[in-house]
């Protein structure tokens, strides 16, 4: 059976907009992204898998429960439908607190190993979009190329495949490079 290639999505500042120091817990707290509904089409139909791999601790902390935020998510997989026709392929929510036990939080790349393992990803054709350098560290830590999203500079995240400004600027850089290797 052939490997499949994924596009990785961070939740929280890619696909929505983050609430600073708070959770989103409500569909009316959802705000999709710019540019997101664009790259979620593109991805889609150059034949990745698209999977979230976020961390929840609002879940762990009691600001939410495992069950708003399931809720949560059929919804926001019924938007993105509306919009542009597809679903996320699968999702993975990490909602351990934020301590050093943790065992799937990222940095740690344990989100991305089980979904290549479970979707029998190539992680070398695979990507992770995330908007802090914790997502980096995950995708460098489970050989998938990370691209980061936001004003960050080279230092902040080292081993990023890029670093750009916005959504629309990362899909075109997926598209670019769609173009060199087929």
């Amino acid at each position: 059976m052939n490997r499949c290639r994924i596009v990785f999505f961070d939740r929280d500042g890619i696909v929505n907009k983050r609430i600073v120091g708070d959770y989103v817990r409500l569909p009316a707290e959802f705000v999709f992204c710019e540019g997101f509904f664009p790259l979620f089409r593109w991805v889609k139909e150059a034949g990745y898998r698209a999977i979230i791999v976020s961390n929840q601790q609002g879940v762990a902390k009691g600001i939410m429960s495992h069950e708003q935020l399931w809720s949560l998510t059929a919804w926001m997989q019924e938007r993105v439908y509306h919009y542009t026709g597809y679903k996320f392929d699968d999702i993975y929510y990490c909602t351990e607190l934020d301590t050093p036990a943790a065992q799937c939080r990222k940095p740690r790349p344990t989100m991305l190993l089980e979904a290549l393992a479970k979707w029998n990803g190539d992680a070398t054709q695979s990507w992770m979009i995330g908007d802090m350098p914790s997502d980096v560290e995950a995708a460098t830590g489970a050989g998938v190329r990370a691209i980061l999203v936001g004003d960050y500079a080279l230092s902040d995240a080292p081993t990023a495949y890029a670093i750009v400004p916005t959504l629309a600027e990362c899909l075109a850089l997926l598209q670019a490079e769609s173009k060199v290797h087929h």
